[in-house]
């Protein structure tokens, strides 16, 4: 079996109207969808949600679902914050840097840039407590390819030792040289 491409990724949101305001509404997300329902359809529990669909690009989808009955949203305490996030590709660096000031003018507090040399990327958080991160490709495709080739000699090194394996340090030669 072949996966042809991510369909949806979904996620909790404290307030499905206040999601839309936020993907669609600031972020230019077309809301595409909306389902809801008085039971789990896999499994028939009793449990009232909404299902919202925003257009992720390319036939994929970012869902949320509100569901009112259920605990407070939190967040796994023993995984970093900066971990978990959705990254969305943006056309190129203007255009990175032009969502950076339209989000700060909006009162979003935005992280970055931050140059990963293969791309750029900002972050900041949606109103449900999702970090969220725009990027733009940089760095080439000969760049791409051979960080590609190194994949799995790094996850092999890094399966033996759990320790940072150093494989694909020329990304940051000039922070390095600049630290000496």
């Amino acid at each position: 079996m072949a996966v042809k491409q991510i369909h949806h990724v979904a996620y909790r949101c404290r307030d499905a109207a206040e999601t839309v305001k936020f993907y669609n509404g600031l972020l230019g997300m077309k809301y595409t969808m909306a389902i809801s329902e008085d039971r789990v359809p896999s499994t028939k529990e009793p449990d009232p949600y909404m299902h919202i669909f925003f257009d992720a690009g390319k036939g994929s989808c970012l869902a949320f679902f509100e569901v009112p009955n259920s605990p407070p949203m939190g967040r796994d305490p023993n995984t970093p914050v900066w971990l978990q996030h959705i990254a969305f590709e943006v056309k190129d660096l203007a255009t990175l840097r032009r969502w950076k000031k339209k989000l700060e003018k909006k009162g979003v507090e935005v992280l970055g840039p931050t140059d990963h040399e293969f791309i750029e990327s900002i972050y900041f958080f949606d109103p449900n407590g999702h970090r969220l991160e725009l990027t733009a490709k940089k760095g080439g495709k000969a760049m791409l390819k051979k960080l590609e080739r190194m994949a799995p000699k790094m996850l092999r090194d890094w399966s033996k030792s759990k320790r940072t394996v150093r494989h694909a340090a020329f990304l940051h030669a000039k922070e390095f040289e600049q630290a000496r």
